[in-house]
């Protein structure tokens, strides 16, 4: 064995360099495809609701088709009321908006009294024209 002091293999080791740095961008790589995938499921998640609020608009308008074909003129008070409603929450287009205008007032004198008359031919012939271009439309 070698019986030189420790001192001496300090001396023997000067020949040896400092460590290198390698530069690393794993860290940047990392938050990166953290960001990117957020960005993505982001995209997904509001692509899918927008489809499915428009899938939805779409039942909605269908079904505030059907209960205003449900509406019974035999108690015109109710029908008034419930063809306002339903009207109303139909009428999204310029066509249906203002053929819902013209029939609103022929609606509201059956609407506001304790005591109506059974619905005249005009305010029926007005609500017809609005169920067809509502049928054609939705």
């Amino acid at each position: 064995m070698n019986s030189q002091p420790i001192a001496n293999s300090g001396e023997q080791l000067r020949d040896i360099k400092s460590l290198l740095e390698i530069p690393d961008s794993s860290y940047y790589l990392f938050w990166g495809l953290v960001i990117f995938g957020i960005v993505l499921l982001a995209a997904v998640l509001f692509f899918a609701v927008r489809k499915y609020l428009e899938y939805r608009r779409a039942n909605l308008a269908k079904i505030y088709l059907a209960k205003l074909h449900e509406i019974n003129w035999n108690n015109p008070k109710e029908s008034a009321y419930a063809a306002t409603h339903y009207g109303r929450l139909l009428a999204t287009d310029e066509r249906r908006k203002e053929l819902f205008e013209q029939l609103e007032p022929l609606l509201e004198q059956y609407k506001y009294k304790k005591e109506v008359d059974a619905v005249n031919d005009e305010t029926l012939k007005k609500f017809k024209l609005y169920m067809q271009v509502a049928d054609e439309s939705v």
